[in-house]
C-alpha cells in the first residue's frame, strides 16, 4: 500500500484526548516537511478533556495544498484507541483499497467482524510494545512505525530524526531512545 503517486495524501487520526494523536500527526507532518513536501496538520475536538474522542487531520502533498477543510476522504485512518470502534464510524470515506491502522490486540478478522470494513486492516498492539520498551502506555509513538511501514509516505529516518528533535530536550536522551526503539519495533512488525 504505497502512495507516492497521489496528489494529496490524507490521513485521519482517531483517539481520545491525552493519547497523543495530535503529536503523532505533527511528527509525520514535520518529517514530510523536512523531506520537501507540503503539509497540513490540525486537530478537531469538542470540549477539551482527557478521554474525550478526538480527530486529527493530516495532508501531505508534493504541491501546494489549497484546501483547509476537514479530511472527508482519507487514504489511511489511524485509530489509537479501539474502544472508539463502539461509537464512532472510523472507516467513513475509506474504500477497499485504503487502510485502517489500529492499536489493538485483535486479529484482522475480529476487527472486520466489529466494523464491517473490506479494506486493508493493520492491527498493532501499540500499548503492549510501548509498555515493554518505554515503560508507559504511549501508543501514539509506537503507531508511527506501523504507519510509515504501511504507507511509505515519509521515511522512517525522517520520523526518527523529527521525534529526536522534538523530544530529546523535553524527555531526555534515554527516554527518547526508548521511544525510537518502540517506533522501530512497530515498523518491523508489519
Amino acid at each position: 500500500m504505497k502512495y507516492h503517486n497521489k496528489t494529496i495524501f490524507e490521513i485521519i487520526f482517531f483517539a481520545r484526548g491525552g493519547q497523543g494523536a495530535k503529536t503523532a500527526a505533527e511528527i509525520i507532518a514535520q518529517a514530510a516537511l523536512v523531506e520537501g513536501k507540503f503539509v497540513q496538520s490540525f486537530p478537531s475536538f469538542g470540549p477539551e478533556r482527557s478521554g474525550a474522542p478526538t480527530k486529527t487531520y493530516v495532508r501531505i502533498s508534493n504541491s501546494e495544498i489549497r484546501t483547509h477543510e476537514p479530511v472527508t476522504d482519507p487514504d489511511v485512518v489511524v485509530v489509537l484507541d479501539e474502544t472508539l470502534l463502539d461509537g464512532t464510524v472510523v472507516t467513513e470515506g475509506l474504500d477497499k483499497n485504503e487502510a485502517l491502522i489500529i492499536n489493538s490486540k485483535k486479529t484482522v478478522e475480529e476487527i472486520k467482524n466489529i466494523i464491517k470494513f473490506e479494506g486493508k486492516i493493520y492491527p498493532v498492539d501499540a500499548n503492549r510494545i510501548s509498555m515493554e520498551i518505554v515503560g508507559q502506555p504511549r501508543p501514539n509513538t509506537v503507531i508511527l512505525g506501523k504507519f510509515i511501514k504501511v504507507t511509505e509516505i515519509t521515511k522512517l529516518e525522517s520520523v526518527v530524526e523529527e521525534f529526536r528533535h522534538i523530544f530529546e530536550a523535553k524527555i531526555g536522551k534515554e527516554a527518547t531512545d526508548k521511544n525510537i526503539s518502540a517506533i522501530e519495533k512497530a515498523y518491523d512488525s508489519v
